[in-house]
């Protein structure tokens, strides 16, 4: 064999061996792939997870006292429109809730006959029955005295009435104004005519004075039948309200209710007194003027008092229109003063010194609660504020000087 032919062969023996490797080597390459892909269909599907970190948002940088003025404010804006919506829906409803109020005073006024009468044996809705039915002929008693005394003395005063015209006109000729018949007799008639034109706007609108009417009679039926159960389920009515709070609170709620109703009480008796007081200083000033109708001058003016501020003012204007009738103008500008006095005495000494000693309230307090009870409910806001503002003050203060203790006895929580 010639040295051509062997180096033929080692070259195709070597091609064969390079050809085997690679086909070896694509084997290799094709079953570990094909084993790769057998092996990710078998594997389980994990669902890829979520890596929480720390927050990258920052409180605003804002000072302490911005913050502070910040939470008050919203906090004030909504305890506001919380108020806001309670007086608008006791305003919605007045011809309920008002009479409500006026039960909840004349109940704290008459709660002690009640007691009394538990005392002696009766049954308390007996006594309750008793005692509304008995205010009720006092107060009627009262007016009908009134009545009485003006029917009785109407005549007279009708005659004086003449007179009294007379020496107005010959004091408007005569003294100083100088005025001629012709000017009297054009303030004659501007006078009738406002009398003609005010009945006629009186007529227009009788269906505002009938609807009136019929709250007024609606209210006083509430108020009575109010005022009774008030006295005589007082205490249910009481439980019933507490078991709507939540368990926690019932206590509280419980024990502030009772000093809140404390303070009422020592409100009325106070305003009974300061009544009292308003009526037996106009009386007096009526009798040193030598008036007519006395009695039934300072039944007006005890009733009347109950409104606060202006109350005695216009009861009292009465007692100036007698004396003007009675005994003239000069007589009747006496009068004037004397009822002006008293009641800047209720109002600058009684009202303020004596109520604020008896419900705790400063006299400022008291004269501020007044003017704001005007200015949002007129007679009705007077008559509710001073009350309303001593039973908040009380609470505020009982809440805030609270502390519990445990009662082995009890087995709850009570405050000392």
């Amino acid at each position: 064999m010639g040295v051509g032919e062997r180096l033929s062969g080692g070259i195709s023996r070597l091609r064969d061996r390079q050809r085997r490797r690679s086909e070896d080597r694509f084997a290799e390459r094709f079953a570990a792939q094909w084993s790769q892909v057998r092996a990710e269909r078998r594997r389980v599907v994990v669902e890829p997870s979520i890596e929480a970190g720390p927050s990258n948002v920052r409180r605003a940088d804002v000072p302490w006292a911005v913050d502070l003025a910040a939470a008050w404010s919203w906090r004030f804006l909504v305890i506001v429109a919380a108020g806001y919506a309670v007086a608008w829906t006791l305003a919605r409803f007045s011809v309920v809730s008002l009479p409500l109020a006026i039960a909840l005073l004349i109940t704290a006024l008459a709660a002690p006959l009640v007691e009394l009468g538990d005392r002696v044996g009766l049954n308390r809705k007996l006594s309750s029955a008793i005692v509304v039915l008995g205010g009720l002929a006092i107060v009627g008693l009262l007016l009908t005295f009134v009545g009485t005394q003006v029917a009785q003395g109407f005549n007279d005063l009708a005659k004086q009435v003449v007179g009294g015209l007379g020496e107005i006109r010959d004091w408007l000729r005569d003294g100083p104004l100088q005025a001629s018949d012709r000017q009297i007799n054009d303030y004659t008639k501007a006078a009738q005519d406002l009398v003609t034109s005010s009945n006629e706007q009186i007529v227009s609108r009788l269906t505002e004075v009938g609807t009136t009417i019929g709250h007024i009679v609606a209210g006083f039926f509430i108020i009575l039948f109010s005022s009774f159960f008030f006295l005589a389920d007082g205490d249910r009515i009481w439980a019933w309200v507490v078991r709507l709070f939540p368990r926690a609170a019932r206590l509280r709620t419980d024990t502030s209710g009772k000093v809140a109703w404390k303070s009422l009480t020592q409100f009325v008796r106070a305003t009974v007194l300061v009544a009292f007081v308003d009526a037996v200083g106009i009386m007096l000033v009526a009798l040193a003027l030598k008036l007519p109708l006395v009695p039934a001058i300072g039944v007006l003016v005890f009733l009347g008092s109950f409104i606060p501020m202006i109350g005695a003012t216009l009861s009292g204007s009465v007692a100036v229109l007698v004396a003007l009738v009675s005994q003239g103008p000069i007589v009747a500008l006496l009068m004037l003063a004397g009822v002006i006095v008293v009641q800047q005495i209720e109002a600058h000494v009684l009202q303020p010194f004596l109520l604020g000693r008896f419900v705790s309230v400063h006299p400022l307090g008291v004269i501020v609660a007044i003017a704001c009870g005007v200015l949002v409910a007129g007679i009705a806001g007077a008559l509710i504020a001073v009350p309303l503002v001593a039973a908040l003050n009380a609470v505020a203060q009982h809440l805030a000087n609270y502390t519990e203790v445990p009662d082995p006895e009890a087995g709850h929580k009570v405050a000392p």
